[in-house]
């Protein structure tokens, strides 16, 4: 069975920082694009970051960039986000998400156009102003 198991999410303070984790089981961890998602209230889901397992390769929304982090412990098959200097605005539910294939083509059609093979939960991220 493939799961994607995210970590809970948190309230933290503007400023702060908090590290999500995106748990994979049931499937070929290191030839994957993986990702993360966020979904605002009232606002379309959007791609924040993705990174590819087997090569490193990462992606960053603009709004994300020189804050968070995206990195892979292939050992442990999973992905984390370092999200530092949190915003009112980074406030939103997170997925994470994975594609078959550690190409730029498989970041790119998971993180812009959000065609993944698997889901995880949803965690919410609250940043108190």
């Amino acid at each position: 069975e493939v799961q994607l198991q995210a970590s809970e999410g948190g309230l933290v303070q503007a400023g702060g920082s908090l590290r999500l984790s995106c748990a994979a089981s049931g499937f070929a961890f290191d030839d994957y694009a993986i990702g993360w998602f966020r979904q605002a209230p009232g606002k379309e889901r959007e791609g924040v970051s993705a990174i590819s397992t087997s090569h490193g390769n990462t992606y960053y929304t603009d709004s994300v960039k020189g804050r968070f982090t995206i990195s892979s412990d292939n050992a442990k098959n999973t992905v984390y986000l370092q999200m530092n200097s949190l915003k009112p605005e980074d406030t939103a539910v997170y997925y994470c998400a994975a594609k078959p294939g550690s190409s730029s083509w498989s970041l790119v059609s998971l993180i812009i156009y959000s065609v993944a093979d698997y889901w995880g939960q949803g965690t919410l991220v609250t940043v108190s102003s």
